[in-house]
């Protein structure tokens, strides 16, 4: 029997994976696209739910290929694709030739663990892409117990985020959050402290005691923490400026304070 390889842009799994590329239907499908070798080893090492799998023959020549196209066809439900169609598909400039349809995992706040040494990143309006999956990527290193992210965040489910967390994404909670009095209440309700990340205060951030329940809030490269979560924050810290920039990349200040925080809890 002749091997069946999909090569119409028609196909419903080629349009399904089109359709996930824009942000609304990645909500309405609760689905996003991973793509190359590493990141679908470990999806497949956390057991996050998948759809289905698309590949091309090539995969099998690129080291780890052939033991994570042996996974997948094994375990789940995998679909080779001519490669002239995959790379129209692929949202890298140098395709490994495999891809996976996920489920998102819809973490809310009502999940949070709340342990004597509780440890939150929040996210305030956070747009550049890098800078998200980067910070979300460092959280996880650091053992940080969830990430929250406020409305105006950019979309943790794109695909420039998801390589950029190089896997990290399945392994901490993601709760994305619409309107700020909701966590802010949850927070506050646990004794969580509030630590923000704001270039307009004296205090820096190696003065301060990170023990305990801790969120730190983290703002947006352009206009850092909104002003209207200033009230609810209990401290506000800045990382020194020594040279003549005016800030630090917002990913650069995250690991900074993370690990800061990390030293303490240690």
């Amino acid at each position: 029997m002749e091997k069946q390889v999909i090569s119409s842009q028609q196909n419903k799994f080629i349009k399904h994976i089109k359709a996930l590329q824009n942000k609304k239907n990645r909500k309405i499908h609760g689905q996003f696209v991973i793509e190359g070798i590493r990141i679908i080893e470990e999806c497949f090492l956390h057991g996050v739910p998948v759809d289905y799998i698309l590949y091309t023959e090539e995969v099998e020549n690129l080291q780890g290929g052939s033991r994570v196209l042996k996974q997948a066809v094994e375990n789940y439900k995998s679909y080779e694709v001519a490669k002239s169609l995959f790379d129209s598909l692929s949202d890298t400039e140098t395709p490994q030739g495999i891809m996976a349809v996920v489920n998102i995992q819809g973490h809310s706040l009502e999940i949070l663990n709340m342990k004597e040494d509780t440890f939150f990143i929040v996210l305030d309006r956070i747009q550049d892409p890098g800078n998200m999956g980067t910070i979300i990527r460092t959280a996880e290193a650091a053992g940080a117990d969830a990430i929250i992210l406020t409305k105006g965040c950019v979309d943790p489910y794109s695909g420039k985020v998801i390589r950029a967390t190089m896997g990290a994404l399945f392994h901490i909670p993601i709760i994305e959050v619409k309107e700020n009095e909701v966590w802010i209440e949850m927070l506050k309700r646990n004794d969580v402290k509030l630590i923000a990340s704001d270039l307009n205060t004296g205090y820096e951030y190696t003065k301060v005691d990170y023990t305990g329940k801790i969120a730190i809030i983290i703002g947006n490269e352009a206009n850092g923490i909104d002003q209207n979560l200033l009230p609810y924050v209990d401290l506000s810290i800045k990382i020194p400026i020594l040279g003549k920039i005016e800030s630090l990349n917002a990913s650069t200040a995250a690991a900074i304070l993370i690990y800061k925080a990390v030293e303490h809890k240690l």
